[in-house]
């Protein structure tokens, strides 16, 4: 049993880095996100992450993502934002869509701090597969197709997690390659 919790440890590690086990500044998007930083502080220099940025100042969310949190938050990149049908992200940077734009952005948001190690621990509990409440109330379920860490949404579209663990002073942000939907 001992070989296979040390076998199970170099997986993990393997797959999600040294990160998951310390605290360490990352780069994301040409800009290092330093672990004693909010979400938004760190978020504003990602060169990847500006769409995210323009649409969670939208929202009126950036109070929220300063706040003392833990927050994980599973974050779209601008090309992730580029696969949406065209005109969908200035349709719902608009102010009369600010409500549903909330709720995009907060059904990729979970409260507390889980960072990759975390999610896997969770994912082996549920036998494949670990269901994580929202913020808005959503679900949304993390699953692994061999080493790779991916989220789905509650209609079966998936994000792989393209950067993991990227810890900031209130919680944890996992890079995603694609924007995840609640049901409408």
């Amino acid at each position: 049993m001992k070989t296979r919790n040390i076998l199970t440890a170099a997986v993990f590690t393997l797959v999600f880095g040294v990160s998951s086990f310390a605290q360490k500044t990352v780069m994301v998007g040409g800009a290092a996100m330093y672990p004693t930083k909010n979400i938004i502080e760190n978020a504003v220099n990602s060169k990847d992450h500006t769409t995210l940025v323009a649409a969670v100042q939208a929202a009126d969310l950036v109070e929220t993502l300063q706040g003392k949190g833990p927050f994980t938050v599973f974050a779209p990149t601008n090309a992730a934002f580029e696969k949406l049908p065209d005109g969908t992200v200035s349709t719902l940077l608009q102010p009369e869509n600010k409500k549903m734009l909330q709720g995009i952005l907060t059904y990729h948001v979970v409260s507390g701090k889980m960072n990759a190690l975390d999610i896997a621990k969770a994912i082996k509990m549920g036998k494949g597969k670990a269901m994580l409440s929202t913020v808005s109330g959503g679900t949304l379920t993390a699953w692994m197709d061999g080493k790779e860490l991916y989220i789905s949404d509650e209609s079966g579209n998936k994000a792989k997690v393209t950067i993991a663990d990227v810890n900031q002073s209130n919680g944890v942000i996992h890079v995603i390659d694609a924007v995840l939907l609640p049901k409408s």
